[in-house]
């Protein structure tokens, strides 16, 4: 499949995956959602993606803005993202029906306008964790996925942090790795995601990480964390992004164990969850935008080793937000 790097349009983009639709398909989906092109605008695109058979990435409708460094979260039936960059940041929460394509629309406000949070979710509750604001934080808030309205306070993470990563059982929620105070974390976090307080520690990742942002997913048993950057001063010149991929149990506590390698080294992508599969999809060899990839390629969580090629995006594309419909917060 082609690489579109250059000028582009939805016709183009996804004509080679016309012989599907998200309406008609019944295996597991996931969404992605907005994003930054190789050229640095930001997008409003939603699509959806096959993850258990071929087939590729369709249009599925349109997030309320062009936004970046958003965050995403989904029930079975209902997918949600928060936060994010339309050149600014936003508190908006949008939200969509995943069994049938259309446009997001509002489910509500986050406690300020904040991009690069992490998220997780069960099939009843998302949460919302960390995040930009004009300063870095510990906050964390929910919603209920079911319903609309303003986000609440949950509690606060151990250390405040932005751009770490995220993902869950039915009952236990993991954030991990971030930028505090100008360095890269190799903390991790976990929440009991049925009540309300503050995280504990759990254990520690094998390197300091930021910018995993949605290169996360579960299984419901582990947790995996793909990709980011461990250089040591964030956003102010040279890069160390990362091929690590690496997992926890997410129902223990105790640091993660290598689990394989991408094809090469990725910040700021997205993954999806089917079952067993997670696909990670987008990303960047290095911060700068016009290194944005349109690689996929998936792993078996119950095993390791390295990933393997999926295909590729309609576009080259990063700081986009993923879920999907099958993840391992949904048991």
């Amino acid at each position: 499949m082609p690489n579109y790097n250059g000028v582009w349009s939805l016709t183009t983009q996804y004509q080679y995956a016309a012989d599907w639709s998200a309406d008609n398909y019944t295996g597991a989906l996931g969404f992605i959602f907005g994003g930054q092109n190789a050229s640095g605008t930001r997008l409003n695109t939603i699509e959806s993606i096959k993850i258990t058979s071929a087939g590729g990435n369709v249009d599925f409708g349109d997030t309320i803005a062009a936004l970046k460094r958003t965050t995403g979260f989904s029930s079975s039936t209902r997918a949600v993202i928060a936060g994010g960059d339309t050149g600014s940041k936003v508190n908006v929460i949008q939200h969509i029906t995943m069994a049938s394509s259309g446009d997001a629309t509002d489910f509500g406000n986050l406690d300020s306008a904040r991009s690069g949070c992490s998220s997780l979710s069960n099939s009843t509750r998302g949460v919302i964790s960390h995040g930009l604001d004009g300063t870095v934080n510990d906050v964390i808030q929910y919603v209920t996925i079911g319903s609309t309205g303003n986000a609440s306070d949950f509690g606060n993470l151990s250390v405040a942090r932005v751009q770490g990563t995220a993902t869950s059982s039915t009952t236990r929620g993991i954030f991990a790795s971030g930028a505090i105070a100008g360095n890269t974390t190799n903390v991790i976090d976990y929440i009991t995601i049925g009540s309300t307080g503050n995280a504990s520690d759990f254990g520690d990742l094998s390197t300091t990480r930021e910018q995993g942002l949605d290169g996360r997913g579960s299984n419901g048993t582990r947790g995996v964390f793909c990709g980011g950057s461990s250089k040591q001063t964030p956003n102010a010149g040279s890069d160390n992004p990362q091929n690590i991929i690496e997992y926890v149990t997410i129902d223990s506590t105790g640091n993660a164990t290598d689990f394989g390698d991408l094809s090469g080294v990725r910040l700021l992508t997205a993954a999806v969850v089917g079952g067993d599969r997670l696909l990670v999809t987008g990303g960047s060899t290095t911060e700068n935008a016009t290194n944005g990839v349109n690689i996929m390629e998936f792993i078996t969580i119950t095993s390791t080793g390295n990933a393997t090629d999926f295909g590729d995006l309609g576009i080259a594309k990063l700081e986009m937000a993923g879920t999907s419909d099958g993840h391992g917060g949904l048991g």
